[in-house]
């Protein structure tokens, strides 16, 4: 699993001789110190105006895996469980900032239609069968929803992939069922929990194409959405993922491949208490880059 890498500070601008009018700081990006302001980028000649950002209004997407008793201990290598009782009182702090957890489906298509500056993406990967048990009362507690990615070539499976454990049972084909009943947005981690960036031909589609089509026979409706296992993602992968009929596909933290195929995302954690949750929230806009907005087509195929 991939956390998240505070980036590499910039160099400082150079001092203007005494009487030159003041420099202005080049535009902050991913790796910027929290002073640096963006310069404004001049529009292209006839090209349409972006509409204006201000400075913490950037929504965030967030990443969880599981959620369960194993948090935050040996037992959790990767770092990839969180207690109920941290999920509450993250919740919670979101809900007491007049923010609300919703499915990175949702979020978009409110974010294309000029709507949901008070909501946050929520996504759970891998598909453990401890979100439906563990993770959705405390999302209804709160009137949150999610995105839940799931690996239908592994139904009812474990999470063989992570060698140094622990062994987590995954959601069978009525546990995803039952997330969907629950007002949970389903969304594909591809077949097997392959890397994507080095599947040849045929495993590239059975990973994007084949499990966006064993997921519609279990819902009942193709899925939206996809997320790269390990967060590895690269062009090819990107441009098979949109081929295979996705709308929109999350990462991590996927650099100059950014884009309704590649967003980035937050990882949070057991650790992740108030201040820490305030402190990534302060930084998200310069740690990462802006999601496309709105989406080509409202994130439409």
């Amino acid at each position: 699993m991939t956390a998240d890498r505070p980036g590499t500070p910039a160099a400082a601008p150079p001092v203007p001789p005494a009487g030159a009018p003041p420099v202005q700081p080049p535009g902050a990006r991913s790796g910027s110190p929290p002073g640096a302001v963006p310069a404004p980028a001049s529009p292209a000649r006839g090209a349409p105006a972006a509409p204006p950002r201000r400075r913490g209004t950037e929504p965030m997407l967030l990443m969880y895996h599981s959620v369960g008793p194993a948090a935050g201990t040996a037992d959790d290598p990767y770092r990839v469980t969180v207690s109920p009782g941290r999920l509450d009182r993250q919740l919670r702090w979101l809900r007491a900032r007049g923010l609300r957890g919703a499915g990175i489906g949702e979020l978009l298509r409110e974010r294309a239609a000029g709507r949901g500056t008070g909501l946050v993406g929520l996504s759970f990967d891998d598909g453990y069968q401890d979100f439906l048990d563990a993770a959705v009362p405390v999302l209804h507690r709160h009137g949150c929803t999610a995105t839940v990615f799931v690996l239908p070539g592994r139904l009812g499976g474990r999470n063989d992939w992570d060698p140094l454990g622990p062994r987590k049972p995954l959601l069978t084909a009525e546990g995803v069922l039952a997330v969907a009943g629950a007002g949970m947005e389903i969304g594909c981690h591809g077949l097997l929990h392959r890397d994507l960036t080095t599947a040849d031909g045929p495993a590239l589609e059975e990973e994007t194409r084949h499990a966006r089509t064993l997921l519609a026979q279990i819902t009942g409706t193709p899925p939206d959405g996809f997320c790269y296992p390990y967060g590895a993602v690269d062009a090819r992968a990107a441009d098979a993922v949109r081929r295979a009929g996705y709308r929109w596909a999350c990462a991590i933290d996927p650099g100059p491949v950014t884009g309704p195929y590649a967003l980035p995302r937050v990882h949070v954690g057991e650790r992740d208490t108030a201040w820490r949750l305030h402190l990534k929230r302060l930084l998200h806009p310069l740690r990462r880059p802006p999601l496309p907005h709105p989406l080509p087509d409202g994130g439409a195929r």
